[in-house]
């Protein structure tokens, strides 16, 4: 008997995996070994967070962001062989630009990488007279190009789909405002050419308890069976300031800015040391998912108290049908 495939997608054998504890009766399940990346894994790094990992010639690489010892915010490359344990380039990524006027960025953070056609494209948020969404793409992860700023300030969360949709590439984004934005719903973009952006969708906003204050998407959405499913954060405004869970849904396939199922629970929240303790407590961030077609594994990698990365597990066939049994639209 042939086994369901869910995922549309590669075969990745050698994503990072642990099977669920016995004793684990959530939908996510943590690393044993997390944080897998420290705050000071690079000389001047303050903190080590919210980054994107994809596999790369049969190893994994990704950008990274890196807050230094000045507090400033940037992206570095990093590179492992097991998905697990990184080496990240000690300078932020110097990125090839032939157009002066967006080339000077002071401060970029938040990555996301997606496999697009033939090279690796980076969205972050690119600070240009405010937040916005910065692309570059590389072939090599030695060598990023950037190319136009999608949108107009002000906007955070740039996550593109790993294919186009129709004949256009297609975005998910977070317009914001210029300071820590008290409020947030999910767009959907479209795009001839990675260029000029326009036919704006509006995807979906916030709800009661934990995300009732803002919500963002997280990772590249993984393409199944079943639909686009969209892993992402919601906030809930506490007594003691933001709180940042994860959260899932499912997007139609072709019409993406259309959410057929939204799970009403959260799939994560912050509950360890980790995650409640650091630069800013109780969050946990997601920007990058691995998942692997033939096992139905996923692994996320997640932000943790703005401070240090971590990883969750979880099975897409678990995932989905948790999806669709807590939905409420």
């Amino acid at each position: 008997m042939t086994k369901k495939r869910t995922i549309i997608g590669p075969s990745l054998p050698n994503i990072p995996w642990e099977d669920r504890p016995s004793d684990c009766s959530t939908i996510m399940w943590r690393y044993s070994a997390n944080p897998v990346i420290p705050r000071d894994l690079i000389p001047t790094s303050n903190s080590i967070f919210n980054s994107a990992v994809v596999p790369f010639e049969g190893a994994f690489a990704g950008v990274f962001r890196c807050d230094d010892m000045s507090r400033e915010m940037h992206i570095h490359v990093g590179r492992s062989r097991n998905g697990i344990d990184f080496e990240i380039d000690p300078a932020p990524i110097q990125f090839v630009c032939d157009e002066p006027e967006i080339a000077e960025h002071i401060e970029a953070y938040d990555p996301r990488v997606c496999w697009l056609e033939d090279r690796y494209y980076v969205t972050w948020c690119n600070i240009y007279h405010g937040p916005t969404i910065g692309m570059a793409y590389t072939h090599d992860f030695k060598t990023f190009h950037q190319i136009e700023n999608a949108f107009l300030p002000y906007n955070r969360n740039g996550v593109l789909f790993p294919r186009k949709i129709g004949d256009r590439y297609a975005m998910l984004s977070r317009p914001s405002d210029t300071g820590h934005t008290p409020f947030g719903d999910v767009f959907y973009s479209e795009s001839p050419d990675l260029c000029f952006w326009g036919r704006h969708r509006y995807v979906m906003g916030t709800k009661g308890g934990w995300q009732s204050k803002k919500v963002g998407p997280g990772p590249v959405p993984i393409e199944t069976t079943e639909g686009w499913l969209m892993i992402y954060h919601g906030v809930l405004n506490s007594c003691n300031g933001f709180v940042y869970h994860m959260g899932a849904a499912l997007l139609d396939l072709e019409k993406p800015w259309k959410v057929m199922y939204r799970a009403k629970p959260y799939i994560l929240s912050p509950q360890t040391l980790y995650e409640c303790v650091g630069d800013v407590p109780n969050v946990t961030f997601p920007c990058a998912a691995l998942a692997d077609a033939d096992a139905g594994r996923i692994a996320v990698y997640y932000g943790c108290a703005d401070t240090v990365t971590g990883i969750a597990f979880t099975q897409v066939d678990e995932l989905i049908d948790f999806v669709k049994t807590h939905s409420e639209l």
